[in-house]
């Protein structure tokens, strides 16, 4: 495929390497056709022959290998290479898949999240996967009602076995039904593989477990696209293997598992090692490495069970096996007659006796023939080669039957369907061999592969044919080569060979040569006169032909026939039946060729009925070991694989298409003018579209991309003036033929090199000019600092003299001041001195004194202290001993007390007695007290009406004398001057003093109204304080009540216990002495015991012989109250659950179900009850709401209702502490004077409880009494729980399924334009029809989120599980875009990393206007996404390391998806790079070191669909609720039975 393409020095090359395969290399040097190559390891070598390398294809490889610029044997390598390397198995070409064996476990590709990402996807849209092609298979049969097909091929340890089992997995997947009794049928298909592996596969030279034979497995369909059956077709079993086994390979698995079978089973068998077998030592390889054939023997035992194979057919199964082994030693000698035969020695015969039970039979039918004349029947003896050739051909035959017949259990064990509409059958078989020494087996073998060779090319052609058909070019001159030139008849050649008893080897290889001396494909080898050579499509094989004869045999001899057929076991007689009596005669000759040929062809008949699909599977390297690619043997198996046959069959047409707009993108800078004006833009995503073609290839023809030109038009002008010939343009895509695209990329290199070289001409004239110009600069400053310095110099000279003048005078100045401080300082150190010494003696003579003071103080103190403790010691001994005294002589009394019931219950009287006045002396205070408040009550509100009265007496004095001096001013104003003003003089005066008496008056009673106000403002605070005085005594009062009461209980608890043990002791007295009297003491104690009310004593003695009949009538009057209070109850708890089956709403925010349910349960006393059937019912009646709901209107309320509910018992319920007291214990402490009492206080009946649920409750549920709860209350809140949790699950799951959809169309951006990148123009007409339809499905999202948040504000959810809920919605977004992002590649470009950013913005707009109450850390949960799309849309990432990277930028997210990202990666909008290679390989490296694990080798995210709170989250989050003021619902407002429900005033 080597061919000289146009290139120039610079050009980076692909060349052979004897080692490598193909190296990479630069050109140096270029002399005509030869090219001087360095090539990557170093070396520089003159070639002929060279391939262009792609120097712009993506660092991880392409998808599909159609995209390929050059599509030749080094681009498809290094594609395959550097897609293993990121753990990239799975290649497409075109619809054919490539599968390389990682040899490691990659549990994340194969998981159910990946199943579900590929079901219904279309081809192409997600990463290379086999579920891709199963998926494919699938929707065709459905939609086209056509069965399918699927062929997996490669060579042995190329994975084909597990790649199978893959897409059968994959298909159960999208077909199931129901698991036939626990198993489907995809489990009992792979169930039967470690059968037909052990009787089917065998080790060869490249593979440890190779498949000896073909397996086409046929899933059946019904019209339903539902699995309704399967079956398993064998082809082409390597029947040979079993006599004859080539060094380093082995037999079939199941010789050496039962060798390696328990003891017991060997023996049985009379086995011995497998060392010791013909069959077996044929080579050296007896055991396989890291294999266990013990541990596989009980594997295959335990899966013929599951396969439905019985016991007794395993025995006779295994002892058939046992008796090959034998029948593989039994060795022949010469006999006494001349070409006679018998067994050799006596181990021989042992061998002979363990194979049949008829041992002579059998040796009579290999030693001996039966010749059948006219006349009669001659028996006729057989020479030892010939009975050992008769002995291999039984053993053949019997295996070949059994595993015949294996096949036919698996078949019946998985169940056919005769009615199947469709099939997809998978073919799993053996791949194209070639070894140093090719026999019989690899000629079958590569014949096979010819075969399905031929199949694919003829798919491929097709395919190419349906292309070019779709684009409508002109192809029909085009001229495809096959393989089907080969040469025919060998098979025929060797069956006729086989018919002549002297045939040898040799006839039969001269045979050939003269047969096919002149064919083409048929070579004969120049040193061997019996090997000959077939040039196949993977290339030369030579055959040896020795043993050709031996190993196409294959008719079965009629004596071994009769001898079988006559076998006593049924099994073995089963595997032989009888044949007619016409052919039974005479042996009919059989061979193994010819039965190859019709299985062949019925295989072939099979899959041309089928629509095909290829898998190839490729074996990266014979080591077995992962992480390491192999070339030379990769390439190998590309040319077996039929690969590199479809790729020369692209080469042959149009290997290289692009679409226009990838054309234009790389080639436009050839036809810059063609560029230039509007671009009219289709922009079709399929292999290789016009914009590729012109992006790449338009700067051949600038002028080709100038004016108003569409995509097809600019890419032809770019091609004309390439000058190219011999190009076709079709629909959509550029087609170029072989050759034409490196022509191209040279012309491109031109002239993007003369590019450079306008850039770098430039480039150096502005780097020189600003050299100059930076010099120039540099000299005017160095002259600038010359001038300064000379300044600088002298300006210091001059300085420094006067600056030695200034330090003389400051010396001088400073010697004068230092001796002047000096002498001053001398004097007041002298001064100080003196005075410091009068100052201390003064103080030592004052501290003397003091201290002499404060000792005889303390002295004195401490005198009166001792006398005071001894004193105060003496009075409490004193006191000590008294109390004592008298608590001994209480003591006394207590214990005399204690020892009679009679005593404790006089205390009990005693106390109750003070109980009583106590309580009679409670009452009257309170009654005192509320008469002394109405008494001050009315004190002050007569002080307050004398207090009106008096204002208003004094506002009425003010009016008149207003008035008065009114009426004064007028009477001035008409009396004339003189005389009048005397006279009103007169009468003013005495009108004022008449006034200011008045005036006095009132002052006077008002000083006197005030004196009394003082009083009784005294009276009242004395009365307050005499009021809080007796309110205090009135609480200390009620504290020694409560003690009183405690003392009581405990007193009633101990009577309680000694009467039930007086009622012990009493029955055994009557069992011991049942015919003697009771003593006195025992009378006496069961009389107070009756009296009590704990014991029924009868009058006469031989009643009390009889416990049973006294407890019997006992429960009988228990009985009767509780007959009537639950028939009572039973129409409450009716009404209350035909009341809660209604929607009744809300009060406030809070679920009046709910309350109306707690306050019913509380006031029925259910929680403490035993018994009771109001739990189920209630828990009924939730579970049939929301049985059947998908409305999540319905769901919200009860999950309101249920979650508050539930609250409140989480809140008042606890667990009973004391669960065995008997019904009888709980009735005697009520009846007692406490429990009267207590009763007394709550009120009547009807109000038991009343209190709390109107009184205490108002201050919300933390306020709720304690209750005690018995086993139904603990189960019915478990319960409850239980259906929390599964409302809030079917609540989020509808919100998932909702936005699911939704979700699918939020990755993948709206395609646009991208034509006007070229010129770095805006796309805004494109860009913003694009963005709108991506924003719609965000705005679609956030429009279900939000109605979703409406209906359960509406239902009033706690916003604790609101926040849970958009939570897990929000993880649940994170995973679905996080893990389409890793899948397609199409979504981790640039341009989609902005609409998907713009889409995340909505989201976090909703979040801010849910607010953090309803939202919570929702937005949180998008962090993988948000890094990964804010990874996609930062610039400059080469420059990025891995450390800023993995933890600045992405830390959340793991290596392998950083990994996966930055292959992923591909920038559309500016042609930007994705990270450096540097940081490419360290993420490879840290991936290696950690592919052990495998959790941390799954990139892509799990939903969690778990329930994320507790009940004791519940209680804490939520806010308390007051259920005091819930009016009950019109259904049972009316009912006496719920009076208590109503709301009561204060």
């Amino acid at each position: 495929m080597a061919t000289s393409v146009n290139i120039t020095v610079g050009s980076h090359v692909w060349v052979e390497d004897p080692d490598e395969a193909w190296i990479d290399g630069q050109v140096s040097k270029i002399s005509g056709k030869d090219a001087v190559i360095q090539t990557t390891n170093g070396k520089t070598q003159t070639y002929q022959k060279y391939m262009q390398k792609d120097m712009e294809a993506p660092p991880g490889g392409v998808d599909d290998m159609t995209k390929l610029s050059y599509l030749h044997e080094p681009g498809v390598l290094q594609n395959l290479k550097n897609r293993y390397e990121l753990n990239e198995i799975y290649t497409y070409t075109g619809n054919i898949l490539i599968a390389i064996n990682p040899f490691q476990r990659l549990p994340h590709i194969y998981g159910s999240h990946m199943m579900q990402q590929y079901k219904g996807a279309p081809f192409g849209e997600l990463s290379p996967h086999v579920f891709a092609v199963a998926d494919v298979a699938y929707r065709a049969m459905v939609n086209e009602s056509k069965s399918n097909s699927i062929l997996v091929s490669g060579e042995s340890g190329a994975g084909k076995t597990e790649t199978t089992k893959m897409l059968m997995r994959y298909l159960a997947y999208l077909g199931g039904r129901v698991a036939t009794e626990g198993r489907t049928v995809e489990q009992q298909v792979l169930e039967s593989n470690p059968v037909l592996e052990a009787f089917g596969n065998a080790k060869t030279v490249r593979n440890n477990n190779s498949s000896r034979f073909g397996k086409f497995v046929e899933i059946q369909f019904d019209k339903h696209g539902r699995i309704s059956g399967a079956a398993i077709r064998t082809y082409l079993l390597e029947r040979s293997r079993v006599c004859q086994v080539s060094d380093p390979e082995r037999n079939y698995h199941c010789f050496y598992l039962l060798c390696a079978a328990p003891p017991e089973e060997v023996e049985k068998y009379k086995l011995g090692k497998p060392e010791s077998y013909h069959y077996l030592n044929q080579s050296r390889c007896i055991e396989l490495v890291g294999v266990s054939d013990a541990q596989e023997y009980l594997a295959t035992r335990r899966a013929m069970d599951i396969v439905g194979i019985s016991h007794k057919d395993q025995e006779a199964i295994f002892r058939v096996v046992a008796a090959i082994l034998h029948l593989g030693n039994i060795v022949f000698t010469k006999g006494k007659e001349a070409d006679s035969s018998l067994p050799k020695d006596d181990q021989a015969k042992f061998h002979l006796k363990n194979s049949s039970r008829a041992s002579d039979a059998l040796e009579d039918a290999l030693c001996k023939r039966n010749m059948v004349t006219p006349e009669e029947i001659i028996k006729k003896s057989l020479d030892p080669q010939s009975a050992t050739v008769s002995r291999d051909g039984l053993a053949k035959t019997i295996y070949s039957r059994l595993f015949d017949w294996l096949v036919d259990k698996i078949n019946n064990s998985i169940g056919q369907d005769p009615n199947s509409k469709f099939l997809i059958g998978v073919l799993d078989i053996y791949g194209f061999e070639s070894f140093k020494t090719n026999s019989f087996e690899q000629f079958c073998i590569n014949f096979t592969n010819e075969k399905l060779q031929q199949h694919f090319n003829q798919h491929v052609f097709k395919m190419e044919q349906e292309e070019y058909t779709k684009e409508k070019i002109n192809w029909s001159y085009i001229e495809f080569v096959d393989n089907q030139d080969k040469p025919g008849g060998i098979i025929a050649l060797l069956d006729e060979a086989c018919m002549f008893p002297k045939s040898t080897h040799e006839t039969f290889a001269n045979k050939l040569y003269t047969t096919f001396k002149n064919h083409k494909r048929f070579i004969k080898p120049k040193l061997s006169r019996t090997n000959f050579t077939i040039a196949h499509y993977a290339g030369d094989v030579q055959y040896q032909s020795e043993q050709f004869l031996d190993k196409n045999k294959d008719y079965v001899v009629p004596e071994h026939q009769d001898l079988l057929s006559a076998s006593k076991c049924s099994f073995v007689s089963g595997l032989f039946p009888a044949l007619p009596e016409e052919s039974s005669k005479s042996a009919k000759f059989s061979s193994i060729g010819s039965r190859f040929k019709i299985q062949l062809q019925s295989l072939m008949e099979t899959l041309n009925s089928t629509e095909p699909h290829y898998i190839r599977c490729v074996k990266p390297n014979n080591q077995l070991k992962p992480a390491i690619f192999e070339n030379q043997n990769v390439m190998q198996q590309l040319r077996c694989g039929g690969v590199l046959e479809a790729i020369r069959i692209s080469m042959a047409g149009y290997p290289t298409r692009r679409p226009f707009f990838e054309f234009i993108n790389r080639f436009g800078l050839l036809c810059p003018e063609a560029l230039e004006g509007k671009i009219s833009m289709a922009g079709y995503p399929t292999r290789r579209p016009f914009f590729e073609f012109i992006n790449r290839f338009g700067l051949l023809c600038p002028e080709a991309l100038e004016g108003n030109y569409d995509e097809k038009t600019a890419c032809m002008k770019i091609l004309e003036k390439s000058g190219l010939k011999g190009f076709q343009v079709g629909l959509t895509k550029i087609f170029l033929r072989a050759g034409q695209m490196p022509e191209l990329d040279a012309r491109r290199a031109e002239v993007l090199g003369g590019a450079a070289n306008i850039i770098q001409r430039r480039i150096r004239t502005h780097i020189s000019r600003k050299r100059f110009l930076a010099l120039q600069k540099a000299a005017i400053d160095l002259q600038s600092i010359c001038r300064g310095t000379l300044a600088t110099k002298i300006y210091e000279n001059k300085r420094r003299q006067a600056a030695a003048v200034k330090i003389q005078k400051n010396t001088r100045r400073h010697h004068s001041r230092v001796a002047y401080n000096k002498l001053h300082i001398s004097a007041l150190v002298l001064q100080t001195c003196l005075r410091a010494m009068a100052a201390r003696r003064e103080f030592r003579s004052m501290n003397l004194n003091k201290n002499a003071t404060l000792l005889q103080a303390w002295w004195l103190c401490r005198r009166a202290v001792r006398y005071y403790k001894k004193l105060t010691r003496s009075c409490i001994v004193t006191q000590t001993r008294w109390r004592g005294r008298l608590a001994r002589r209480e003591l006394r009394k207590l214990k005399m007390a204690a020892r009679e019931t009679g005593a404790l219950k006089e205390a009990k009287d005693k106390l109750e007695k003070n109980v009583e006045e106590l309580t009679w002396r409670l009452q009257l205070e309170k009654r005192l007290r509320t008469d002394l408040e109405e008494a001050k009550t009315q004190e002050i509100v007569k002080l307050q009406i004398t207090m009106q009265e008096m204002q208003q007496a004094i506002d009425e004095t003010n009016a008149l004398v207003a008035q008065e001096r009114e009426s004064a001013k007028k009477a001035i104003e008409e009396v004339p001057p003189v005389v009048q003003a005397k006279e009103v003089l007169v009468q003013d005066t005495k009108k004022i003093e008449c006034l200011t008496e008045e005036v006095e008056s009132l002052k006077a009673t008002l000083e006197l109204e005030k004196q009394r106000a003082d009083e009784a403002e005294g009276k009242y605070n004395e009365l307050r304080e005499s009021s809080e005085e007796k309110r205090k005594r009135l609480e200390e009062t009620e504290k020694k009540v409560q003690q009183l009461s405690d003392t009581i209980r405990g007193l009633e608890e101990k009577l309680t216990n000694i009467e039930s043990e007086n009622k012990v002791l009493r029955q055994q007295a009557v069992s011991i002495a049942p015919n003697k009297f009771l003593s006195a003491r025992s009378r006496s104690i069961l009389q107070r015991g009756s009296e009590s009310g704990h014991l029924e004593a009868r009058a006469s003695v031989p009643d009390l012989h009889s416990p049973s009949i006294n407890l019997r009538e006992t429960a009988e009057v228990e009985e009767t109250p509780q007959k009537s209070l639950n028939e009572k109850q039973q129409e409450n708890q009716n009404l209350l659950i035909r009341c809660i089956a209604q929607n009744l709403g809300f009060a406030g925010n809070r679920p009046v179900a709910a309350c109306i349910i707690y306050k019913c349960l509380l006031q029925w006393r259910s929680f403490e009850v035993e018994r009771t059937s109001v739990f189920d019912r209630i828990i009924q009646t939730i579970g049939n709401a929301i049985e059947t709901q998908d409305n999540n209107e319905i769901l919200a309320y009860w999950l309101s209702n249920a979650s508050t509910l539930l609250l409140l018992l989480q809140r008042t319920l606890k667990a009973s502490g004391a669960a065995g007291m008997t019904p009888t214990r709980r009735r005697s402490s009520s009846a007692t004077l406490f429990g009267r009492m207590t009763l007394s206080f709550r009120g009547a009946p009807q109000s038991v409880n009343l209190s709390l649920i109107n009184g205490n409750i108002k201050s919300g549920t933390d306020n709720l009494r304690q209750v005690e709860a018995k086993y139904p209350a603990l189960l019915f809140k478990q319960q409850l729980t239980a259906y929390v949790e599964k409302i809030y699950g079917m609540i989020r799951d509808n919100l998932k399924k909702e936005i699911s959809p939704l979700l699918g169309l939020c990755i993948q951006a709206p395609r646009t334009s991208r034509a006007s990148l070229v010129k770095g123009s805006s796309r805004s007409i494109a860009n913003t029809a694009g963005q709108q339809a991506l924003i719609a499905h965000w705005q679609g999202i956030v429009t279900s989120l939000g109605n979703f948040l409406n209906t359960l504000k509406a239902n009033h959810v706690p916003p604790f599980l609101v926040r849970k809920v958009f939570t897990q919605i929000f993880s649940f977004i994170n995973v679905q875009l996080f893990n389409s992002l890793l899948l397609r590649r199409e979504c981790c470009s640039f341009s989609n990393g902005e609409y998907v950013k713009a889409g995340l913005a909505e989201l976090e707009h909703w979040c801010y206007k849910a607010t953090d109450e309803y939202a919570g850390s929702a937005w949180d949960e998008l962090k993988h996404i948000r890094q990964a799309i804010g990874f996609l849309v930062i610039h400059q990432k080469p420059k990025k390391t891995l450390d800023e990277i993995s933890h600045d930028l992405c830390p959340v997210l793991s290596i392998q998806q950083l990994y996966r990202i930055s292959t992923m990666y591909w920038d559309d909008k500016y042609g930007t790079h994705s990270v450096s290679p540097d940081v490419i390989a360290n993420m490879r490296v840290l991936m290696t070191e950690d592919s052990n694990n495998a959790v941390s080798n799954s990139f892509l995210l799990d939903d969690d669909s778990s329930i994320p709170f507790s009940v004791d989250d519940i209680s804490k989050s939520m806010e308390q609720i007051d259920i005091a003021d819930i009016e009950p619902p019109p259904l049972i407002r009316e009912n006496i039975g719920f009076s208590f429900l109503l709301p009561r005033s204060d």
